[in-house]
């Protein structure tokens, strides 16, 4: 297997899904703007696409692989049986929870945003909004156990594209409701749990050629498949400790006036280069990983560590220096339409800012955690995990009054780099971090590409100033132009100083 083109599969078809979930965005921006039917969908969204992520980018394939590829590496037979018990077990605990909410909504809308109490008509279309929603995080998370199957088999490109599925229908479902004066929030509300569905059964369809399900509920469970569940809330909370992050900042975020709109669509346009240079370069590596642990391969093992960090930095530094220099620029052009206003595009482009900042160290937790991962070791980076989750509310309460929303994502991208210093010393500490020596090298050759790109840059923001203005009608297209312009200079930079060879990342 190669890594690189291997991360590329999952990118494109990630990318696809972004760009088709930023036309959701902007749809939803035009028709809803920042009103208190943006926040209350937002607030019911929230939680299950929180599960969503937390299951399907990486985060429950970083407790089931391992194990996964463990008993399959055995026989056929006992992966089959591990896929079995385990498929039934998660089924059954989704129904339970899914149940509990669907009774215990009011509790649960107060506790992810408090604030809303203040407003009557803003909690109770939280509440109902949320009643609708919440069934996706069963059809999403049982669509992650065959996404898992499918990355096991070094299979990527489906489990990559299934996401495309809920923009898909969400993009269709504020269409209709255009068209027939309908409800946004409400229907969007529906069509979230719509496209759970339909993605289930595509996942379904194609690991049908892996593995068949069978759906069996015995008295005992194996004591393999109990080690996987004890493994499996740590793992939900160490890999993915930035949704986590998120879920605290929508909490205290709902205190401020339009505050959970800000911070969702500053999410949405990290969340791609987080996607590509953390969850899609961690969940293609892990598999690999698991395997190079099992066969005792140390020269495969730091091989694979040393070219995850690499391509993690090599797609992560620029993108944080772009979202820096560009936050308000990106923020207008994809937002900058209908309700939206220029007020909306500077506090959203101050969030944005100041989550680029930590882009690096979000992509840098989701390889690091793969570290202990592939070793089994889940609990380690649950305390990491839990720590920067402690630290990032501790910087958000303390400052809130005194800074207003904006510290929500400050506080994530100081907690987590903090979090990625912890981990390179506990990972040091116990040698597990085996890295080959010309990693600093080509470090500082990614550093100085960005740098390059940076320049260009600034000099194209410049010089199109006027095409990228709040009231320009194509300001999108020129965006897409200087992007695309110095992406393609930073890539072939790369490229000139042997950064992008195929045969560098040959995992074989």
């Amino acid at each position: 297997m190669n890594l690189l083109s291997s991360t590329y599969v999952f990118s494109f078809f990630t990318l696809l899904s972004r760009v088709l979930g930023y036309l959701r965005d902007i749809l939803i921006a035009i028709f809803l703007g920042v009103s208190i039917f943006a926040d209350a969908f937002f607030v019911a969204f929230r939680l299950p696409n929180t599960f969503r992520r937390l299951f399907a980018e990486g985060t429950f394939n970083a407790a089931f692989i391992p194990s996964y590829v463990s008993e399959k590496t055995k026989n056929q037979k006992k992966g089959k049986n591990f896929a079995d018990e385990t498929l039934s077990i998660l089924i059954l605990i989704l129904f339970f929870i899914v149940l509990l909410v669907e009774i215990f909504t009011p509790y649960l809308v107060y506790l992810i945003a408090p604030g809303f109490l203040e407003d009557s008509e803003k909690f109770n279309l939280a509440v109902e909004f949320t009643r609708i929603t919440f069934p996706f995080l069963l059809f999403v998370s049982v669509s992650s156990f065959f996404s898992g199957i499918l990355n096991s088999n070094n299979r990527f490109a489906a489990a990559a594209a299934a996401p495309i599925i809920l923009n898909v229908v969400l993009i269709l479902t504020l269409l209709i409701s255009y068209f027939f004066d309908l409800n946004f929030a409400k229907q969007l509300s529906y069509g979230v749990s719509l496209a759970g569905i339909i993605q289930l059964l595509f996942l379904l369809f194609f690991t049908k050629k892996y593995y068949k399900p069978s759906i069996r509920f015995k008295n005992r469970l194996s004591s393999k498949v109990k080690l996987f569940f004890k493994k499996l809330l740590p793992s939900i909370l160490s890999s993915g400790v930035t949704q986590v992050n998120i879920l605290v900042g929508t909490i205290i975020a709902s205190f401020e006036a339009s505050a959970v709109s800000y911070l969702y669509y500053a999410d949405r346009i990290y969340q791609i280069n987080l996607a590509i240079a953390g969850i899609a370069v961690g969940t293609v590596s892990l598999p690999v990983l698991s395997k190079a642990f099992k066969q005792k391969n140390i020269l495969k093992i730091s091989n694979i560590q040393t070219r995850s960090i690499e391509l993690s930095l090599l797609l992560s530094i620029p993108a944080s220096l772009g979202l820096i220099l560009a936050s308000k620029e990106i923020v207008n052009a994809l937002f900058g339409y209908g309700s939206f206003t220029i007020e909306n595009i500077n506090m959203t482009a101050s969030a944005l800012k100041y989550f680029g900042y930590g882009i690096p160290a979000f992509a840098l937790i989701k390889i690091l955690s793969n570290f202990f991962f592939a070793r089994n070791n889940t609990k380690t980076p649950f305390y990491i995990s839990t720590f920067i989750v402690i630290l990032n509310i501790l910087i958000s309460i303390i400052f809130f009054n005194k800074v207003g929303f904006i510290i929500i994502p400050i506080a994530t991208s100081i907690s987590t780099w903090i979090g990625v210093i912890v981990y390179i010393y506990l990972l040091n500490n116990k040698n597990f971090l085996l890295i080959e020596k010309y990693l600093p090298k080509n470090i500082l050759k990614i550093i100085l590409s960005t740098v390059f790109m940076s320049f260009l840059l600034i000099f194209a923001l410049d010089y199109y100033a006027d095409y990228l203005d709040y009231n320009y009608k194509y300001k999108s297209v020129y965006l897409l132009i200087i992007v695309s312009f110095v992406g393609s200079v930073y890539l072939i930079t790369c490229y000139l100083t042997g950064m992008l060879k195929t045969k560098n990342f040959k995992t074989n």
